[in-house]
């Protein structure tokens, strides 16, 4: 029953939450779908990560990785844009709550805790363009690798 509630249920809500999100970003048919399995997708990585690195930095981190590869694989496999897939699965791990409670906290006049949110929640949001850009970076690189190498190949007739 833990894997149920612990798991699967966020997981399931995950997935929920970005078919909401394709419809706001005009995405149909299957593209819905592998949207949102990205999101559920990351969503299970981040609560994997939980026990093995105990920092929710470092899970959104991990988390933000195995979307950025998804998306760049379902990319590639259905030649659209990286960004649509990105952008959708991401949405569960946006700190929303920490914008939120910290200007809750600037607004009370409550400063310690305005400022250790704050800061929180700007690492959370470094972490998912950390692990973004990481991704794309590697992409970037090894296709620009495999272009040259097949570049070469056919100035040499092979």
């Amino acid at each position: 029953m833990e894997i149920l509630t612990g798991y699967v249920l966020p997981c399931v809500y995950a997935f929920a939450a970005c078919i909401g999100f394709s419809f706001l970003y005009n995405v149909h048919g299957f593209g819905m779908v592998i949207c949102a399995v990205g999101g559920a997708l990351g969503w299970l990585a981040y609560l994997l990560s939980a026990p093995l690195v105990g920092s929710d930095l470092i899970q959104i981190f991990v988390a933000s990785l195995v979307i950025s590869i998804y998306s760049e694989v379902m990319a590639r496999i259905r030649k659209c844009p990286v960004t649509g897939y990105l952008m959708i699965a991401l949405f569960p791990l946006v700190p929303g709550g920490g914008i939120y409670y910290a200007m809750e906290y600037a607004i009370n006049g409550e400063t310690d805790l305005f400022l250790s949110t704050l800061l929180h929640t700007l690492g959370l949001a470094g972490s998912l363009a950390v692990g973004i850009l990481l991704v794309s970076s590697a992409v970037r690189l090894v296709n620009g690798l495999l272009r040259r190498r097949a570049d070469h190949r056919a100035v040499r007739g092979e």
